[in-house]
């Protein structure tokens, strides 16, 4: 048996060539003439460049909230070692000659 799914499509919306959003941006003249040459002298898009851009900003921050969650976390809570186990921590490391 075959699944049909159904969705409603504004006939009027022009999808152009693409199916991928479009998206207008402003950024400053120095940035954008940087990008266009390092595009152009790695052979790739400006589309392909900052779509590259903006998910490696965004795999680099994806756990900015839980790195302030534990900040919080160990600003409220006392994250010392009980001196009694730093103690036998540090007795329990051989001793070196330098």
């Amino acid at each position: 048996m075959a699944i049909i799914f159904k969705a409603k499509i504004d006939r009027g919306y022009n999808f152009g060539h693409t199916f991928y959003m479009k998206t207008a941006i402003s950024i400053p003249n120095e940035a954008f003439d940087a990008a266009e040459h390092f595009a152009s002298s790695t052979g790739i898009s400006r589309s392909e460049l900052y779509t590259k851009a903006i998910l490696e900003y965004l795999n680099k921050h994806k756990y900015l909230d839980v790195t302030d969650a534990l900040n919080k976390i160990y600003s409220e809570t006392d994250s010392n070692l009980d001196s009694r186990l730093h103690s036998m921590q540090i007795k329990s490391l051989e001793k070196e000659e330098w």
